[in-house]
């Protein structure tokens, strides 16, 4: 790089200028800049303003070295020169060339959006002037960055391409290199709790058998402070107050492959709660303020409950317009005593109002039917948890794909805001033909005219046709959620569907059943709702000379036509957070059926499903299962018919068995199911790995269990246990297991790998 401070020529100018004042100095008429390509000449001027090099002034040897510093001080040139000719002063520059693009190769572990942004941060992007003093600040930032991904063996390699029109391109190759594991995590100071024990809250930890899945034994700086934080919080949530972590340690061997952790703890004494009280201004009556405080006198102090308290309150008092509240935490503490203190300060603020709820986003949904599932009103005060349930019921709808709220102060007020609904439209029309397959029941071919939402006002039509080896079946129906202003819904659908028993699993008949039907529902609640159906179904059982003795005689007694009239009832209580994919909340469903007196076949069925979501953690989920069913006969008939039996087995029911071959048999051997059912499922879901998408695809490790009788029985329980996935693709909903039956009886189908595509979860 050239450095021109004092040119030859520019000395011999000024000492041989007639217009000079001395032989150090001149007047400069003019300014002319050589060298620009980019740069414009008016920021060279303005760098000039501060020497100063002005038109009409002197301009003496004494401000060369202060002209060619500024100009160098701007960063754009590598090579700046002063001469005179004349009365003119003659800026030389040579520019740095500008970067026309940044290549990253090798980066797998750290995207390049990420690596741009870090470059950004010491000033090298795409379109800025270049220096290569630059390169030193960029490989020390990129080591940075993959030193704290554990990536101490990183190496760095950059390349600078001239390009045409002093432009350059610059090429950055790296070997990331493996990420040093974790020999040892050493915590020193800890002496009520052993290590072992402790290290169960860390994320990191040295390798073990799924260390190769769920990278726990690779270091990096966001996971220890991540773990030094949980690590306080255990002893915090166990009464020692004045915990604290003095230091930590990390030690790389020399080969940058391994990694050695040490923590210095300092523990403290366990304190314990003397007295709990509320102060400030509780608004809400203290006995109801009471029950939600989680800790008490004489328990050992837990930071965990004490947050907890704090949180309950808050909400409580946002359920009230005082959305702002603030819950001030306020301990005394007694080294002395080893106790504490805690005093609860509520200081709700302002009671706060709505002015408008406005809805923006729906270009085919009527406002009317988004402002129905609202439960926070204009004019009243805010309250948290209605805003939060509003957003929820409008999620459930299937009409949005993406729902969000705002909660902006209405400005030049002090207690009102505005409460924004902004959603995301999704096709809830659909005109679809398709193709699935069961292992059970073959190719489905599949037509489907639907629309969730016709015109925007929120019904539901349907029309569908499902044709496969079991089964042809036909349906039309409509469903208005909104039948009168305080909810009740009303839906009817007509109808008809020929079955083919064996190629179930079942036993040898078939039947083709026509069915309409009226149903109503009934709110009781936010989260509990009542449904009434009456059903006409007329039905004609065929049997063959292949049918079991059971069949004929039951053809025998009863005909083989029946007229029946059926009434039900249903109760559902459903907290769940979304309808697919669910991670939180739960779902109960109670049900009775019965044909009314005088129909051809008079019975009744009972019904219980309940499904329960824990969330674990943000990606790990554990859903519980279960369904008890019971039915039977009154009247001229003894038993449930056949043809109404419960049924298990298969990928929706007992993994690892075939379809519908659990229970009693015929005398053909053939499965004839039962009249009771019992069904359980304990699973635990976890995301696929490397797929960011956890609402369309999951994994699951599962434990099945179920029974099918003629009167409740656990004797005959079958056990399985397995490896699921569910996937909800675009072309249908894709159910996968892998199971292994624990008991196998003698007539038991075993079916360890088992799949459906094209039907629902």
């Amino acid at each position: 790089m050239k450095y021109s401070i004092v040119p030859p020529l520019l000395v011999a100018s000024l000492l041989a200028s007639p217009v000079a004042y001395s032989a150090e100095s001149f007047i400069v008429e003019d300014i002319q800049v050589n060298g620009l390509q980019r740069t414009p000449v008016g920021t060279v001027y303005d760098y000039l303003k501060d020497v100063p090099v002005k038109k009409g002034e002197e301009f003496s040897l004494d401000n060369v070295g202060r002209a060619i510093r500024a100009l160098f001080k701007t960063g754009f040139f590598k090579d700046v020169s002063l001469e005179r000719q004349g009365s003119t002063l003659v800026v030389n520059v040579r520019e740095y060339p500008s970067i026309a693009k940044i290549i990253f190769e090798g980066n797998e572990d750290l995207k390049t959006e990420e690596l741009t942004k870090a470059m950004q941060a010491v000033g090298l992007s795409e379109g800025k002037v270049f220096n290569p003093q630059m390169l030193d600040k960029v490989e020390q930032e990129l080591r940075r960055q993959y030193f704290s991904q554990g990536k101490y063996g990183v190496k760095i390699e950059t390349k600078v391409a001239n390009l045409t029109r002093n432009r350059v391109g610059i090429h950055i190759d790296i070997a990331e290199g493996k990420a040093a594991t974790i020999k040892q995590i050493n915590l020193v100071g800890n002496h009520s709790f052993e290590t072992d024990e402790l290290l169960k809250n860390f994320e990191m930890s040295t390798t073990g058998l799924l260390s190769f899945y769920t990278k726990d034994d690779q270091y990096s700086k966001q996971k220890l402070s991540a773990d030094l934080e949980r690590l306080r919080s255990y002893y915090l949530d166990r009464g020692y107050i004045n915990f604290n972590i003095e230091s930590s340690q990390i030690s790389l061997t020399p080969d940058k492959k391994e990694i050695y952790v040490t923590v210095n703890i300092k523990e403290g004494d366990i304190f314990t709660l003397n007295k709990v009280k509320l102060a400030g201004n509780l608004i809400v009556d203290p006995e109801e303020l009471i029950k939600l405080v989680n800790v008490g006198p004489g328990e050992i102090f837990s930071r965990k409950n004490a947050t907890a308290t704090s949180k309950n309150i808050s909400e409580r008092l946002g359920d009230e317009g005082y959305v702002f509240a603030n819950i001030n935490m306020v301990p005394e503490i007694d080294d002395d005593n080893k106790t504490v203190a805690m005093t609860f300060f509520v200081d709700p603020g302002k009671r706060i109002y709505v002015r408008q709820i406005n809805i923006k986003g729906n270009s085919k949904t009527r406002d009317e039917v988004i402002r129905r599932e609202m439960r926070q009103m204009e004019s009243s005060w805010a309250s948290t948890k209605k805003i939060e349930r509003s957003k929820t019921r409008l999620e459930r709808l299937g009409y949005f794909e993406t729902v969000d709220v705002e909660t902006p102060s209405v400005v030049g007020s002090a207690d009102q805001i505005d409460v924004n609904y902004s959603v995301t439209e999704k096709a809830s029309g659909n005109l679809s033909a398709g193709v699935g397959f069961s292992q059970t029941s073959g190719i489905i071919f599949n037509a489907n005219v639907s629309q969730d939402n016709i015109f925007g006002s929120g019904k539901r039509l349907n029309l569908a046709f499902n044709n496969s080896d079991v089964s042809t079946q036909y349906r039309f129906g409509y469903f208005d959620p909104y039948f009168t202003l305080d909810g009740v819904s009303l839906g009817y659908d007509i109808g008809y569907r020929a079955r083919d028993a064996e190629e179930a699993n079942i036993a040898n008949y078939s039947t083709d059943v026509f069915n309409t039907g009226l149903n109503f529902g009934l709110p009781l609640n936010e989260h509990d709702r009542l449904r009434f159906n009456i059903d006409f179904r007329h039905t004609k059982l065929t049997a063959s000379t292949f049918s079991s003795t059971e069949i004929s005689d039951f053809v025998e007694a009863n005909g083989d036509k029946y007229l029946t009239l059926s009434l039900s009832i249903g109760w559902t209580h459903d907290t769940l957070n979304r309808a697919i994919f669910p991670t939180e909340g739960g779902q109960q469903r109670l049900s009775a059926l019965a044909t009314v007196p005088k129909s051809d076949l008079e019975y009744y069925k009972v019904t219980y499903k309940h499904q329960h979501f824990f969330p674990l953690t943000q990606n790990f989920t554990f859903r519980l299962n279960g369904e008890l069913a019971y039915g039977d006969g009154y009247g001229d008939i003894k038993d449930l018919p056949f043809f109404e039996h419960y049924y298990a087995g298969g990928v929706r029911s007992v993994r690892g068995f075939d379809d519908n071959t659990l229970g009693p048999r015929d005398s053909r051997n053939d499965p004839f199911g039962g009249s009771s059912k019992i069904v359980g499922s304990a699973e635990l879901l976890f995301p696929v790995p490397f797929i960011e998408d956890l609402n369309s695809v999951r994994l699951g490790a599962f434990f099945d269990a179920g029974t099918v009788s003629d009167g409740f029985t656990v004797n005959d329980m079958k056990y399985s246990v397995g490896l699921s996935g569910e996937w909800l693709s675009p072309f249908g909903a894709l159910s996968v297991s892998v199971a292994k039956p624990l008991n196998v009886g003698d007539n038991d189908e075993e079916q360890v790998f088992q799949f459906s595509f094209g039907s629902g979860f």
